[in-house]
C-alpha cells in the first residue's frame, strides 16, 4: 500500500510566520541603512522569536498552522464528541479500554506512538477491528519534538506513518504532536503528508493526577457537543491503589457523556481527510 500521500500544492504560509519574515527583513535593512538602529532592530527580532516560540509552546493554539481543537459544527449539531487517548499501546491498559468502550457502545481514536505499536501489532489490529481508529503520535514520541527541524519532523512523522499503516493497513490522517508542543517547522510537513494536526478541547492531565475525580471534573466541567477530550492509555498515572487513573475515570465520563445525549465517534468518521489543495487556496 502507499504509505504517505504529498502534494505539490504551496504550503499556505500562516499570517504569523509571513509578519516574522517581513520583520526580519526590515529589521536587517535598518540595522545596515540607519545609524544607531541595530539595537532596536536586534530586540523587535528577538521579540519576535519569543512570540513564535510561545505559539509552539501553546498546543491549542493555531497561529503556526491550522489545529483542530474542536469538531465541526454538524458533528456537534449531532451531539457528537470525540475522544482521544494517546501514548499507546499499552498491553495492559488499552485491551481494559476497549473492553470498556464496548460496554457503553462508544468509540475512539486511539493517537498511538509507532514504536509501541510495532511491539504490539495485534493490539493495534483489535483497535481497528473493534470500530476505533488508529492516529499518528510521532515514531518515538521525542522529548526535544519542538525543537527538531524540517528533516527530523519528516522522519518521525513519514516512519510512523508507515508503521501504522503497515499494521492496520490504514493510514492515519491526524496527528498529534507529543505533548502538544512544535514550531513553525511543523505545518509544512504536515500539509504535504495531508496530515490534520489535532489538539483538544478539555484535557484530564491524567499521566500525572492520581485523583481520579479530579481528572473526572477536568473533562466534564463544561462538556459540549463538539468537544474533543484527552485522555491517555499509555504512560497512565496509578491510583493509591495502583489502578491505571484512566480505567477509574473512563466509565463514569462515558456514563456522563450518554446522560448528555452526547455520542463518542472517532477522527475518522467526523474529521475528513486533510487536503492539501484547499489549504493552498484559502
Amino acid at each position: 500500500m502507499s504509505h504517505a500521500s504529498s502534494s505539490s500544492a504551496a504550503w499556505p504560509m500562516p499570517p504569523l510566520l509571513r509578519a516574522s519574515l517581513g520583520l526580519h527583513a526590515v529589521a536587517a535593512g535598518a540595522a545596515i541603512a540607519i545609524p544607531g538602529a541595530a539595537p532596536w532592530a536586534f530586540g523587535s527580532v528577538l521579540a519576535n522569536q519569543v512570540a513564535l516560540t510561545a505559539a509552539g509552546l501553546w498546543p491549542r493554539s493555531s497561529l503556526l498552522g491550522p489545529n483542530v481543537t474542536r469538531l465541526a459544527g454538524a458533528n456537534a449539531a449531532r451531539g457528537e464528541i470525540a475522544l482521544t487517548l494517546d501514548d499507546g499501546p499499552d498491553p495492559e491498559v488499552t485491551p481494559a479500554v476497549l473492553d470498556l468502550l464496548e460496554r457503553h457502545g462508544a468509540k475512539a481514536s486511539f493517537f498511538c506512538i509507532a514504536t509501541r505499536a510495532a511491539a504490539q501489532p495485534a493490539l493495534l489490529r483489535e483497535i481497528v477491528a473493534r470500530g476505533h481508529c488508529v492516529q499518528n503520535h510521532s515514531h518515538v514520541h521525542r522529548h526535544n519534538f519542538a525543537l527538531l527541524g524540517p528533516r527530523g519532523y519528516a522522519a518521525e512523522i513519514e516512519r510512523a506513518q508507515q508503521v501504522l499503516g503497515d499494521i492496520t493497513g490504514r493510514l492515519p490522517h491526524c496527528f498529534r504532536a507529543p505533548a502538544g508542543l512544535r514550531n513553525p517547522f511543523l505545518d509544512p510537513v504536515l500539509h504535504r503528508l495531508g496530515l490534520h494536526l489535532v489538539s483538544w478541547t478539555r484535557r484530564g492531565f491524567d499521566t500525572r493526577e492520581r485523583a481520579p475525580q479530579r481528572v473526572l471534573a477536568r473533562l466534564s466541567r463544561g462538556l459540549a457537543a463538539g468537544d474533543i477530550l484527552l485522555l491517555h492509555d499509555g504512560h497512565a498515572a496509578r491510583t493509591r491503589s495502583e489502578q491505571p487513573v484512566l480505567l477509574e475515570v473512563l466509565p463514569a465520563l462515558l456514563a456522563q457523556c450518554r446522560a448528555a445525549g452526547l455520542r463518542c465517534v472517532t477522527l475518522a468518521d467526523a474529521l475528513p481527510a486533510r487536503d492539501p489543495l484547499a489549504g493552498a487556496a484559502a
